[in-house]
């Protein structure tokens, strides 16, 4: 359990607590419900009633779900999360750091970055190096969490960018050791970040093609586990592609290489490695990528994660193939659940293209595939074959896997654990805490400039989700007004 951290006296913390509740009630507390976003969210009401047993993870008691956090932070956060719920202010936010004012130099981009730097980055990053990530996931830890450590860099176009990123992930291994153990749960690898991104469309184009006509050599395609299913779509690749040049190849061997150290590091600190999910575009070669280095590097338990998501139709069917595929080799598979970050797009190039989406047609179905693969890695972990990170800021589907994991008898194993974006979904993630359970932060970092893109991304991404976080602006206000109270009686 975390210790409670004492708030403030009360004079520095009243005028400040008064202001913002002020602020709070001029906010709406109801917003639409967000199905886009990596960690989407469809969130009841905490109050709701039922009929049902009462739910492991129990969101009613904000004081104790909040008891680890001080009141500066609180109201940092409150402030954050409801300008990110105001559609005007994300489109003002975007729009600015897509300007030219952030290009080249001087004072208005020194300006835009030290705006950005002192709010969202703050709020949803690590810092801008390693030892200021580890000073969060400190904090993390003081609270009861634990770091998944990004470094947010991605879509390189070429070998000297990717070798600078190779010893960017190789730091970020060797800094775990500087936090005492337990304290970082996964390091996360982008595979966009150690090959170039047309590379990946190339070989992505090539596994495709070789799934509509099996007699199609590729040398370099070492079998792992199936990347591809029947019902994956393939109109990315509508007609044969050239073979990869001797170039080519030799540069997705410098790719594999990459990978192999990060991997071959991770194995030696013993921190497992997480490999995130792309748009469907790249996604079969970063899938070959995470294979391949499974069945290197796991054949003693799970250190290579791959990242399933769950809005894509052929989720569950892609899951079971390689799931069996591994049992015949007799190796470990790790999986990180995600709903899925790209739908939008995704199902705007399939419109423009005459095909059908590949994302699931209602949220439902969605949250139903998600809940599925859940239960059926949770019983992998239960014959010890597996292990998953449920990353997920839906309150049903993190009760559903709880009641799961408690009824098998798996509530504190160690190849269980949730997940939550940092900077949001803080009070799920602290009643699984509260609930017994591992959980951990997905925290970006690396220099401001540098994780814009990403910040970007995660922001037209999770606009919805964000829009969508009624759940912890209401806990958090409520948090607030009875330290108010407490503070005031």
């Amino acid at each position: 359990m975390a210790t409670r951290i004492v708030a403030p006296p009360k004079k520095a913390i009243v005028s400040n607590l008064r202001l913002l509740a002020r602020q709070l009630n001029s906010v709406p507390s109801t917003f639409p419900a967000a199905v886009s976003g990596q960690f989407a969210a469809s969130e009841p009401s905490p109050a709701a009633n039922t009929g049902k047993p009462s739910p492991l993870i129990d969101l009613t008691d904000p004081e104790r779900l909040f008891s680890s956090v001080p009141t500066s932070k609180l109201i940092r956060s409150a402030a954050n999360l409801h300008a990110a719920a105001v559609a005007p202010v994300m489109d003002l936010g975007i729009r600015v750091m897509k300007s030219k004012l952030i290009m080249g130099t001087g004072l208005a981009r020194d300006a835009v970055l030290g705006a950005v730097r002192r709010t969202f980055y703050d709020h949803f990053c690590g810092g801008e190096d390693t030892v200021e990530a580890a000073a969060a996931v400190r904090r993390l830890n003081e609270a009861g969490l634990r770091g998944m450590l990004d470094y947010a860099v991605e879509d390189v176009e070429d070998n000297s960018s990717c070798d600078r990123n190779l010893e960017a992930f190789l730091h970020t291994v060797e800094s775990t050791k500087t936090l005492p153990q337990g304290y970082v749960s996964f390091v996360i690898v982008k595979i966009t970040a150690i090959c170039p991104i047309h590379l990946l469309r190339r070989v992505s184009d090539l596994l495709r093609w070789q799934r509509k006509n099996p007699s199609f050599s590729l040398p370099w395609n070492h079998y792992s586990f199936p990347i591809l299913s029947d019902s994956t779509p393939l109109y990315h690749t509508p007609e044969e592609p050239q073979l990869l040049t001797p170039e080519e190849e030799a540069d997705l061997f410098l790719a594999q290489e990459r990978l192999r150290r990060i991997g071959s590091r991770c194995e030696q600190y013993n921190i497992p490695l997480c490999i995130d999910a792309e748009y469907t575009a790249v996604q079969p070669a970063i899938d070959f990528f995470t294979y391949s280095a499974a069945t290197e590097h796991n054949r003693n338990g799970p250190i290579i994660y791959g990242t399933l998501q769950a809005y894509l139709k052929d989720a569950k069917e892609r899951l079971l193939l390689k799931s069996e595929a591994a049992r015949k080799m007799g190796i470990s598979i790790g999986v990180k659940l995600v709903r899925g970050a790209y739908m939008s797009s995704e199902t705007k190039l399939a419109h423009s293209l005459g095909y059908e989406s590949p994302i699931h047609n209602s949220i439902q179905e969605t949250h139903d595939c998600f809940n599925d693969c859940a239960a059926f890695m949770l019983e992998k972990i239960d014959s010890g074959s597996g292990a998953v990170v449920l990353a997920t800021h839906n309150v049903e589907s993190g009760q559903l896997a709880t009641a799961k994991a408690k009824d098998m008898g798996i509530c504190g194993n160690h190849r269980l654990e949730f997940a939550q974006l940092y900077g949001m979904a803080d009070s799920f993630s602290f009643g699984l805490r509260n609930a017994g359970f591992q959980v951990s932060k997905y925290m970006p970092f690396g220099p401001v400039d540098q994780v814009m893109p990403y910040l970007l991304r995660r922001a037209e991404e999770n606009r919805g989700l964000l829009s969508a976080s009624t759940l912890d602006r209401q806990l958090i206000r409520n948090e607030l007004w009875r330290r108010l109270r407490a503070s005031i009686l």
